[in-house]
């Protein structure tokens, strides 16, 4: 960490060059303006203040704060995805055993009245520390070391929080924790003896059932997605639970956010009740279509399912619904004679249990992309392919 990227004139520049659309390379090229900081460690600089702009507003908007590198600022969790996360404990201490740049504990801290944040790399770690002053956040106690020995050597804990990545030798597209660091499954007697409420927060590449398997008393599963692109699973543990996990989905915006619960064990046995498309059609949100709750929510809404497979949804009267919603205008069988008949020639394309690709439909059918037509091209009831056109609600 250069301190002297935290003087007045040089927090001025960064601040000028980030708001300014700016060639790094050429700046990279002609080097620093300022003796003791070098081109690279300005572009660094740079690069994650406008980086910050979108996932860390208020990290953007405070003079004096210390961007890591890129990789750092791409894995750390945005604001809105640590809000959420905040609202999911309460009590006086939490610790954090995989601290990262710290975004998370500056919203726990809002939330607990001590967190202590440790990081195994101590640059990281330092950062963070200097950061957390910038941002007038007292109490947060910054170690530098392995977060498994400093929960060890500590008193017991209201939470614990880990976020652990994946080991770099792990192979194989199928995801576990126990190919991550640290490793929670191995840790769980550990990790019970020191909380009795663990939050863990993984990548949505990890499958829901496959995680339940490698863990214990798990209350609730999180899956928590931003403007419709799922982003992280939070896995709240209860030393104390024994009952059935219920599974919550959000998707967050700025200005609002979609929620939808239910009972995983329930999920299995719902009955389903499929139809042909009506006056309206739903498309459920990612965070929905991660979950799995693909009967529950047809269930909790009294909707029919086109088909088992479709993941789409259609009722005669409009409800509010997590996900897209659409006034269905016409449904054709899929015949491209017919389609051609139809007259479109830009529309929104989506396929739900469909062949083939939404670039190849649009290259056979010359569909250009766009437009206020919205098109589903799926499998209905009694397994014909359909195209069903709608408009936006």
């Amino acid at each position: 960490m250069n301190t002297l990227i935290l003087h007045k004139e040089v927090q001025e520049y960064i601040f000028e060059k980030s708001d300014a659309s700016i060639d790094l390379s050429k700046l990279i090229l002609s080097g620093s303006p300022f003796k003791g900081i070098s081109a690279q460690e300005l572009a660094q600089q740079i690069v994650g203040r406008q980086k910050a702009k979108q996932k860390l507003p208020t990290w953007y908007a405070r003079i004096g704060i210390y961007y890591p590198p890129t990789l750092n600022l791409e894995q750390t969790s945005s604001e809105l995805t640590a809000q959420y996360k905040s609202n999911l404990v309460s009590g006086k201490t939490l610790i954090d055993i995989t601290g990262g740049l710290g975004i998370d504990d500056y919203f726990f801290s809002k939330k607990m009245q001590q967190v202590i944040h440790c990081e195994l790399n101590d640059e990281l770690s330092t950062l963070a520390k200097h950061n957390f002053t910038t941002l007038e956040t007292e109490n947060v106690t910054c170690i530098s070391g392995d977060g498994l020995e400093t929960l060890t050597n500590n008193t017991n804990f209201d939470w614990i929080y880990i976020d652990p990545s994946r080991r770099h030798d792990a192979k194989g597209k199928v995801f576990f924790l126990e190919d991550c660091l640290p490793n929670v499954p191995d840790n769980l007697e550990l990790l019970f003896i020191k909380a009795n409420n663990i939050l863990i927060k993984t990548s949505p590449l990890l499958d829901i059932k496959v995680g339940l398997n490698s863990l214990q008393h798990v209350k609730e599963i999180h899956v928590v997605a931003v403007r419709n692109e799922v982003k992280e699973l939070l896995w709240v543990l209860d030393k104390s639970f024994e009952a059935d996990c219920i599974i919550k989905t959000v998707n967050l915006a700025r200005n609002q956010k979609q929620e939808f619960s239910f009972i995983l064990k329930d999920e299995a046995e719902q009955s389903l009740t499929l139809g042909t498309p009506k006056k309206f059609l739903y498309e459920p949100n990612a965070a929905v279509l991660k979950s799995g709750g693909f009967l529950s929510i047809g269930h909790a809404f009294s909707l029919e399912k086109l088909h088992l497979h479709s993941h789409l949804y259609t009722s005669e009267e409009r409800i509010d619904f997590p996900g897209r919603k659409f006034e269905v205008t016409a449904i054709f069988p899929y015949q491209k004679k017919t389609i051609a008949n139809t007259g479109i020639t830009k529309a929104n394309i989506t396929i739900r249990n469909f062949p083939g690709s939404v670039a190849a439909l649009r290259k056979k059918h010359k569909i250009k992309d766009g437009g206020e037509i919205y098109l589903f091209f799926t499998t209905d009831l009694n397994e014909k392919k359909i195209m069903i056109q709608c408009k936006k609600i």
